[in-house]
This record gives structure tokens, sequence and C-alpha cells, in this order.
């Protein structure tokens, strides 16, 4: 990978292998905020679900059931994604789902009044905001040179971090003066704008990509590599998506803590993510993505497991703690993702791959945690998901590599 001639090779074409991160940090931080918008529209209901549990009388099981509806969509959305950013540009790609999620929540809010009503509201946010990752994803790779991928994805993964910090402080802050349907509709019009804006002043992404057809799919689907990274991936999501979305409900009803600080301890856990993604880029740079992955499982699978095994006095010191060792996987992950393909396959790889991932990870698990809490088996649910997430690191050994030009290493 850190072969002389081949970075010689990118540096002499910055249009098809990009350049420097500083020389493109402008656009990466403004493709940065539309993530986190992106994202933030997605995570939303998790600080939201005890309230909109005591308001509308639904069960642990039927609020979990939402994150499947919104993965649900998000899952054709992101498998479809092809088909959309093959006949226009990237960059008109990321303002489509930018300034159509922030219509959605906006109509949510307005409507959902049963939980089949946010359900469909919900499946269809996922369905719009699903279409951002893949051309996001192509953009930064196109505009920084591979040797800075991990750098320059790391900056990227500051949105879901930073969302995971904010979501909570948002909602609470804002349900101060609104009910759980204004916090919906404040984000919604802030994506909305943000779209506007990176139509008019954005840079990157003028490019469509390579129009999906059977015989690559079929291609990338019979790689073996494949299958392990959206299994990784899985993982990776259920340590971090899935557990947020249920941390919440799992803090109010099985340790008794209060709403309001169930969310503020939720928030803080994740502002240390904020800065330890940039190591686990730099290291991903440094010492290989396997290497990393491998450590990130380990220490992440304990730290789940012990979700589940600690009383209320240690719940909050082990809450602080999981989400510094779960959030590494993703700039890593990432760059080990876009090692198993050719070129021009990568953004494909994404649009398979996660789809995959996130029906795992974001909806299959918080649901099936909480129908386990209606069970009043909530820490059985993380005691399960931790021995699984600590088993992860056994598939790296499948992962096949290739280098910048796409040859198998």
């Amino acid at each position: 990978m850190n072969n002389p001639s081949l970075q010689n090779n990118a540096e002499k074409d910055p249009v098809e292998n990009g350049t420097t991160l500083s020389a493109q940090l402008a656009p990466i931080v403004f493709l940065t905020a539309i993530f986190f918008l992106n994202f933030l529209a997605r995570i939303i209901l998790s600080p939201l679900t005890p309230a909109i549990e005591n308001d509308m009388g639904l069960s642990h099981g039927e609020v979990g059931s939402f994150f499947l509806f919104i993965t649900i969509g998000y899952f054709i959305s992101l498998a479809g994604s092809g088909i959309i950013y093959s006949r226009i540009s990237h960059r008109l790609t990321i303002t489509v789902s930018s300034v159509a999620t922030g219509f959605v929540l906006v109509f949510s809010a307005c409507i959902a009044d049963s939980a089949w009503a946010i359900s469909a509201c919900v499946f269809v946010l996922g369905l719009v905001s699903g279409f951002y990752f893949p051309s996001g994803m192509a953009t930064i790779t196109h505009l920084v040179n591979p040797r800075h991928w991990g750098s320059a994805i790391a900056v990227h993964e500051l949105a879901p971090n930073l969302g995971f910090v904010m979501a909570p402080l948002v909602a609470e802050v804002l349900m101060i003066w609104f009910s759980w349907r204004g916090v919906m509709a404040a984000i919604g019009f802030a994506s909305l704008l943000t779209g506007v804006f990176f139509i008019l002043f954005g840079r990157g992404g003028e490019f469509t990509g390579e129009r999906p057809n059977f015989d690559s799919i079929r291609s990338l689907l019979r790689r073996q590599s494949f299958w392990v990274m959206a299994v990784l991936f899985s993982l990776g999501i259920s340590s971090t998506v899935g557990i947020y979305s249920m941390l919440p409900l799992y803090l109010v009803a099985d340790h008794g803590i209060f709403r309001v600080q169930a969310n503020t301890i939720v928030a803080i856990s994740r502002v240390s993510t904020l800065f330890i993604v940039f190591f686990a880029g730099w290291a991903s740079d440094r010492f290989g993505a396997a290497r990393i992955i491998n450590i990130v499982f380990f220490l992440t699978g304990i730290m789940t497991v012990l979700i589940g095994l600690a009383n209320t006095s240690w719940i909050i010191l082990i809450v602080l703690l999981q989400p510094i060792f779960a959030v590494c996987f993703f700039p890593v992950g990432f760059a080990l993702l876009l090692s198993i393909v050719p070129p021009q396959d990568r953004a494909l790889a994404v649009s398979l791959a996660l789809p995959v991932s996130f029906m795992i990870g974001a909806g299959f698990v918080p649901m099936g945690i909480g129908f386990m809490g209606d069970a009043r088996q909530f820490e059985l649910a993380f005691i399960i998901l931790g021995i699984v997430i600590f088993s992860g690191s056994i598939l790296l050994g499948f992962v096949r590599l290739r280098d910048q030009t796409g040859k198998v290493l």
C-alpha cells in the first residue's frame, strides 16, 4: 500500500487521485456539515423515544421498530443510489438528498399521529436520506489523494460523532419550548437550507458515477471480501447506532434514570469521539486498517457486554467509555472497504455494503433490544450483542486488499 511508484503516479494525476487534505479541507467540511444533518435526521428519534413512548402509549418493541422502518428505507435508497448518481452528478444527488430529507422531517412532524404513521414517515425519511452517502464518499475520495483517505474520512466521520453528541442536547433544549414534533421540524428546516446552500456555494462532485450493471454487481457480490466487510460494518453499526438508538430508553426504563439525565449522559459519552476519530484515521494510515479493527472489536465487545452487566452505580461510567472504542471502527472500516475493490467500483461497494449493514445494525438490532426489553431482558440483549461484536475480528483474515491501481495485493 505504500509503494513509492504508486504514490508518485497518484500525485501526477490530481483530477483522478485528488490532492492534499489541507488543500481540499473547505469542501470536505461542507460535506461533513451536510452529513451531520443527514445523520441527525435519522437518529433524532433516539433521544425522543421516551417522550414519544409516553405521549402515544407505545411499547418498547413498537418504538424499537421505528428504527427498522427507517433502515428499510435507507436500505432501498443505498442499494438503488447507483441509478441516481449515474444519471445526475454526485453534487446534485447530495443536494436532492439534503433538501428532500428536510421536507420529509417537516411533513412528518405535522402528520405523525400514530405508530403506523410514524413508521411510514421514517421509512420515507430513510429512503431520501440514503442517497447522500455513496455520493459523499465518492466526492471525498475524488478530492483527496489516496494516501490521505484515512484522515479525510476521519474529518467526514466527525458528522455522525457530532450527531451522537448533539442529538440528545438538541432534543432536550428544543423540548423546553416545543414538543418532540417541533424538534423534528427544526432539524428538517436546517437540512433543507443546507442543501440549497450546497448547490449554490459548495464544491466537488461535478461528475457522475459509473452506471451499475448486473455484471459489476454480480462480480462484487461474488467477492468473499465484500461480504466479510458487510458483516464487519453490521457489527460496527450495531456497536454505535444500534446501541445508541435504544440507550436512552434503557437507562430510563431499566435503571430508573430521568430522561433529561439519560440524554445528557448519552450526549457526554459521545464528546470524546469527536477527537478519537482523528486518532483512528491516523492509526489506520500509520499501522494499517486490519490491525486497528482487530483492537477495536476486541475492546468494543468487552465494553458492550459490560453495559448489560453493570449495575446502576457503574452504568454511567461504562456508557461513557464504550463509544470511545466503538467509533474508531468507521474511518478504519471505510478505508478497508475502499481497499478491497478497484477504483471504479468504490461507490458501488459503499452503496451495496451499507444497506445490508444498516438493516442489521441500525434496524434489527434496536428492534431486537426493544422486544427483549419488553420481556425484561434488556441486560441480556447487550451481553449477547457484545459477544458477537467481540468475535468480529476473526473474520479479518478473509479480506483481500487492493493497491491504489486496483491490483490485488
